[in-house]
């Protein structure tokens, strides 16, 4: 109305102004639909999966951006990745409903689960050393029931749904999977959940800081690259990022010979962090 007015009784300089505005968010509008219009052709023609790609080069450069918060001057390895930056109190008090299947499991149960599947290798064999203790068994439990859910929500690549990983997972797990661990894009004029490379290297991250946590701070790397879907260099990567020292697996229980497993182990003194392979070494001037 007051447009309206301006341009029946208004002044030149106002109705000046009236135009130039009116001009201004013409412009702003068409400068929004070709922006919209070009990313998506740019979907269209590469494709999500080629996107995927493209957002995995921002986490080549620098590993540690997504790695859990390190404590260098711990003076215990349970204080180099605290169970607090994994798992809130309050994420923490979630899980107890759903990882009661976990603490009630039978061994039946574990030779069914294995056949099926149904759960990632390195939870499948921690489950058949679940502690008789009730208040350590409950723990565990928690801490894997955790575990598999990180690393089956790293499979999805784009997320569509608001709870991703079903009814059973409670709604703070899912708003902790969606917040942390996807990255926004763009596609078909809406914002999506992106599982990025750089997003499977911090989830890969929280893997490895949680199993530390399960397994005294020594765990089989290899089962949970596998359980992953990585190729060892990346796992490599991100263990040594993380300050792990890395050695071949000998005698466990399970391996064969001709497996040739990796072990991380956190323990202090944390090895010194060499300087990215990547960048080039100055020639001395003489």
């Amino acid at each position: 109305q007051m447009d309206l007015c301006i341009e029946a009784f208004g002044t030149s300089k106002q109705k000046r102004a009236l135009n130039s505005r009116r001009m201004n968010a013409v412009g702003s509008d068409i400068l929004t639909t070709a922006v919209t219009k070009a990313a998506a052709n740019v979907i269209d023609a590469k494709g999500v999966t080629a996107l995927i790609q493209d957002v995995a080069q921002d986490d080549v450069q620098n590993i540690s951006v997504f790695l859990p918060p390190c404590n260098e001057d711990a003076d215990k390895p349970e204080n180099v990745y605290k169970f607090e930056d994994i798992l809130s109190s309050a994420e923490y008090e979630a899980l107890r409903v759903p990882a009661a299947v976990f603490v009630n499991i039978t061994p039946e149960e574990i030779t069914k689960k294995t056949e099926d599947k149904s759960h990632c290798s390195f939870v499948l064999e921690e489950l058949k050393f679940l502690p008789a203790d009730e208040k350590s068994r409950d723990h565990k439990a928690r801490c894997l029931w955790f575990l598999d859910t990180l690393i089956k929500f790293s499979y999805l690549k784009v997320i569509k749904k608001k709870h991703p990983m079903g009814p059973e997972c409670p709604h703070i797990i899912s708003r902790k999977l969606m917040k942390n661990f996807t990255s926004l894009t763009y596609n078909n004029g809406s914002i999506q959940n992106l599982i990025s490379a750089s997003m499977k290297a911090k989830i890969t991250a929280y893997v490895i800081a949680l199993a530390l946590h399960i397994n005294n701070f020594q765990t089989d790397l290899t089962v949970l690259q596998n359980d992953m879907k990585l190729q060892e260099s990346r796992m490599m990567d991100i263990a040594k990022a993380m300050r792990l020292k890395v050695s071949k697996a000998k005698g466990l229980p399970g391996l064969e010979d001709d497996q040739n497993h990796k072990l991380g182990t956190l323990s202090l003194p944390l090895p010194v962090q060499k300087a990215s392979g990547n960048q080039r070494k100055r020639k001395k001037m003489n």
